[in-house]
């Protein structure tokens, strides 16, 4: 297994080296996060530990959190940089360590670059710099992320809603939800409760986090296999929606029903995609007399079913560049 302590703490000497060299000394801040996936959160540690013993301060969540979440306090709290533990919605065998900017977004290529070539000149063994964490803890080289960061994320998220207390909607529509045993349970039951979607059923069998994703091999909500827990659940609760999310929380799919009570996948194939997914969980698509309205456009029809323009939306239009470094 490539993805061990030491290739996280060389690969995190080498983002140490980049940030020191880049940004000034009251700069050097590093928050980190970590999904669901076997030991994500040890590999988190280890990265903080390196980052602080190269004299940067680091801020890291108290539990596992969403990749959004890492991305947001990155932000929120001025960092050179972020560090998110996780393989997305890959197998269980896999992990992996994802590189974010000061503005929240993945690096880009020519800074994955810049830092792929200081891993590269790294011994292993005898270059990389490491701290206690519990010792940086000690002394506030490396702080827990506060609970007000997650509470002004959750409220960033609502704020994406174009719908009102006033609005005209049912907000008693039966929804099931499934994390895949991933990060995605408390803080996407959190955002909808708040938003006033309370008949929220979570998926039993993938509610609680579990890197060994016994229930999907394969924790992609775009794909039927991995949704067939929750289709199983929206039919024995006849839910109006079924919403899925990825370990990290950062990929999503959906399913409605249509006229013949069947379940029916909303994806890029069939023109709809994530851009539907993530208007509909923020409340930019309505729910209007058995439609599904975006835009003025009627998408689905309780009635008709499914009735979507024939043009794909496709995942990369819906995310900042992505660039893991490699860490072989």
């Amino acid at each position: 297994n490539r993805m061990n302590v030491y290739t996280v703490a060389k690969a995190s000497q080498g983002l140490a080296n980049y940030v020191v060299r880049r940004f000034s000394p009251e700069a050097r801040r590093i928050a980190v996060s970590y999904d669901s996936r076997i030991k994500s959160d040890l590999f988190a540690r280890v990265a903080a530990g390196v980052f602080a013993a190269n004299g940067i301060s680091v801020f890291i969540y108290p539990h596992l959190m969403p990749t959004p979440c890492l991305s947001y306090a990155v932000r929120a709290l001025g960092c050179a940089a972020g560090v998110m533990v996780t393989a997305s919605h890959n197998p269980a065998k896999y992990n992996g360590y994802k590189v974010y900017g000061s503005d929240g977004c993945q690096i880009t290529t020519e800074a994955a670059d810049e830092a792929l070539r200081e891993i590269e000149q790294l011994d292993i063994f005898t270059d990389v710099k490491q701290a206690d964490f519990d010792a940086c803890l000690a002394d506030g080289s490396i702080q827990w992320i506060p609970d007000s960061v997650y509470d002004n994320f959750t409220r960033a998220v609502r704020g994406q809603s174009v719908l009102t207390a006033d609005d005209p909607i049912d907000r008693d529509v039966s929804i099931v939800y499934t994390p895949l045993n991933g990060t995605g349970l408390q803080p996407v039951t959190r955002a909808l409760r708040e938003s006033g979607f309370t008949r929220i059923t979570v998926v039993p069998e993938q509610e609680q986090p579990d890197g060994h994703f016994p229930t999907c091999p394969y924790p992609n909500p775009e794909i039927r296999e991995a949704m067939a827990l929750g289709i199983a659940c929206a039919q024995k609760h006849q839910a109006d929606l079924l919403l899925a999310t990825d370990p990290d929380c950062d990929r999503a799919g959906i399913a409605v029903r249509n006229a013949a009570g069947e379940y029916v996948l909303l994806t890029g194939a069939s023109g709809c995609g994530k851009s539907m997914t993530l208007r509909c969980i923020a409340g930019i698509v309505r729910p209007d007399e058995g439609h599904i309205v975006l835009d003025g456009r009627v998408l689905f029809d309780s009635a008709q079913g499914i009735d979507l323009p024939p043009q794909p939306v496709s995942y990369t239009h819906l995310r900042a560049h992505e660039t893991v470094l490699d860490l072989v």
